[in-house]
């Protein structure tokens, strides 16, 4: 059965994607630490980021990068947290969150519950930074 993930990668339900090419996809996390949280994901379905193979693995973290500067110019933060946990979904990804203090990036915290048009509006304020 495909992850949450490649269902989003495959148009079979909606996400508020920020970023995509060839191999990759960036959207925002629906229930965010904070708002502009995105998850950068590689379109192929790998459970463990260690199990990709190194151009793959390589490739994610530069379009992570790119995904990561676009974030920065849009949302007013200090610096773009990254993490990378794998537990939630067994589908590769990165976590990118727009950070102030070290708490922002603590997953124990309640997670944020936007808005749909919040969310619309965020990824779209993100695609326009690139």
């Amino acid at each position: 059965m495909a992850t949450i993930f490649t269902r989003i990668i495959n148009r079979e339900i909606p996400g508020y994607i920020v970023a995509e090419d060839e191999y990759y996809i960036a959207f925002l996390d629906i229930m965010p630490l904070t708002m502009g949280h995105t998850l950068v994901v590689p379109k192929q379905e790998i459970d463990y980021i260690f199990d990709l193979d190194d151009t793959v693995l390589a490739g994610l973290h530069v379009f992570s990068k790119r995904v990561a500067h676009a974030i920065k110019r849009a949302i007013p933060c200090n610096r773009i947290g990254v993490a990378v946990i794998g537990l939630e979904v067994p589908h590769v990804h990165i976590h990118l969150v727009p950070m102030n203090t070290m708490d922002d990036l603590n997953f124990t915290r309640p997670k944020l519950k936007p808005a749909k048009e919040d969310l619309a509006a965020t990824a779209e304020k993100i695609r326009k930074s690139f």
